[in-house]
């Protein structure tokens, strides 16, 4: 409901209700049709893990709960959880975290600095090198995080 009265202020905005389980089908299926998924916490949570599963790995994916009035704070953090079974041990993922940053240097207006920040990211992934273990590499959190810091 809340989607919809604020979806009529924006009328060149298009946009697409679906049900959570069809969504879930078409980010297997077709993942192309989607750019901006707006849904509850509970269905965000599945799809978020969804999504993060299909491209590798859920230590990629970065949120932005915004507050666009800029009223209140906004938070930007990664999707997944504290992971307690490998705290300590140098295995998580930085990735999903530093583009939370990244999310933040845009929502700063900072565009030319979450630009670089992004592409250092996509630019570790691709070379295949510094990797953790979720991605199949034996690198450490802070060899990645390191790497994503030397192309910035």
């Amino acid at each position: 409901k809340c989607f919809a009265e604020i979806a009529k202020l924006y009328p060149d905005v298009p946009t697409e209700m679906q049900y959570v389980d069809a969504a879930s089908m078409f980010f297997v299926t077709r993942p192309s049709m989607f750019d901006t998924v707006v849904c509850s916490n509970l269905f965000g949570d599945i799809l978020s893990d969804l999504g993060s599963a299909l491209v590798g790995s859920l230590g990629t994916a970065a949120s932005a709960n915004l507050n666009p009035e800029s009223k209140g704070p906004s938070m930007f953090e990664p999707v997944h959880g504290s992971a307690p079974d490998i705290a300590g041990k140098g295995l998580a993922n930085p990735i999903a975290a530093i583009l939370a940053g990244a999310f933040m240097l845009r929502f700063l207006g900072e565009n030319k600095a979450a630009d670089q920040v992004q592409a250092a990211c996509g630019k570790v992934i691709e070379a295949g090198k510094t990797l953790t273990p979720d991605f199949g590499g034996k690198s450490k959190t802070a060899d990645v995080g390191n790497a994503v810091a030397a192309l910035v």
